[in-house]
């Protein structure tokens, strides 16, 4: 699990390499990443948009920007968390994805969270060192 917190939001993030989905020969590698967004400051808040930078292991990055996640745009009082599932598709066996949500409290004030950097790791990748 990978976390980040700011201005008292936690994000934390779980990759899991889908091989069902996913064909080596062909290119193509799928991951699911499930994230919790957790309110743990004392004002209410809510996810407006996301940002996401992925990068795969040829250093080729896609930048995906959009209002909410999954079609939603939830509100988090103090205490509540949401968590969504979502997925990734690469045509390398590695990558990175990072990224920012934007947030507004219920008093108007507009700020951004980090979304914590994490790795996209198929098992079917053979490491070596050189």
């Amino acid at each position: 699990m990978y976390r980040a917190i700011t201005r008292s939001i936690a994000v934390s993030v779980t990759p899991t390499y889908l091989e069902a989905q996913s064909s080596p020969p062909d290119g193509r590698y799928f991951w699911a990443y499930h994230v919790v967004i957790e309110n743990l400051g004392s004002e209410t808040v809510q996810l407006m948009t996301r940002h996401w930078h992925i990068t795969d292991a040829n250093g080729r990055v896609q930048e995906v920007h959009g209002p909410g996640v999954v079609g939603e745009t939830p509100v988090l009082a103090p205490g509540e968390r949401f968590d969504y599932t979502s997925g990734c598709p690469l045509e390398t066996p590695q990558g990175v994805m990072v990224g920012t949500y934007g947030m507004v409290t219920d008093k108007g004030e507009h700020f951004s969270i980090d979304i914590p950097a994490f790795s996209l790791d198929s098992p079917t990748q053979i490491r070596s060192l050189h």
